[in-house]
């Protein structure tokens, strides 16, 4: 079975669909830790609650990015992690994950790259008043939202919506998508093991 870490940043919305998948044995994973970048990230209260341990960097107090990385890397091979699935996690992946993790750090991101990259593009997309987003899910690469793409799905934009209601769209289908992608990673993974 594919070990998972979950990244995040905040509340974990995401990371809250992806355990109940794998409790209910939709998602054949296993997830062996979250790691967040925030102290008070809601979703280490999520973590606690499906008795999975979780680990705060506080990436202030490293003297740079590699040093941060190690200490995350060294979690993530005590813990026999293969993939890491990025959920809300908003740092940019630097050489040391990259290096360790190649073509196995997946992000989800909230419009239909390359279309409205970077940390606000619901609201991007709404304020540019386009007919349609949507949600990727892609492999992570060094630049910002620039990396292959492994599954899309388009949402049409209603044009009486607010921004509120179009984040509940996007929200909706990424609990939608992002699970059903990692289990085909896993599985892809798994057949390559």
């Amino acid at each position: 079975m594919v070990n998972i870490a979950v990244f995040a940043s905040g509340s974990g919305t995401n990371f809250e669909t992806i355990l109940q998948h794998i409790e209910d044995g939709s998602l054949p994973v296993q997830c062996q830790c979250l790691i967040v970048d925030k102290e008070q990230a809601y979703a280490r209260t999520r973590a606690k609650q499906h008795q999975i341990e979780d680990y705060y960097f506080n990436p202030k107090s490293y003297p740079n990015k590699e040093a941060y990385e190690k200490d995350i890397l060294k979690v993530l091979k005590d813990k026999n992690v293969d993939l890491i699935v990025l959920s809300g996690y908003m740092r940019f992946i630097g050489k040391v994950l990259l290096e360790a993790y190649p073509k196995a750090i997946i992000n989800l991101h909230p419009a239909y790259l390359p279309e409205f990259p970077g940390a606000h593009s619901i609201q991007d997309a709404f304020e540019a008043g386009v007919s349609q987003t949507g949600v990727t899910v892609h492999y992570v690469d060094e630049g910002v939202d620039t990396g292959p793409i492994i599954r899309q799905e388009r949402i049409p934009i209603d044009p009486n919506w607010n921004l509120e209601t179009l984040e509940e769209h996007v929200h909706a289908m990424e609990y939608d998508l992002f699970w059903q992608v990692i289990k085909s990673v896993a599985e892809e993974m798994e057949g390559k093991k």
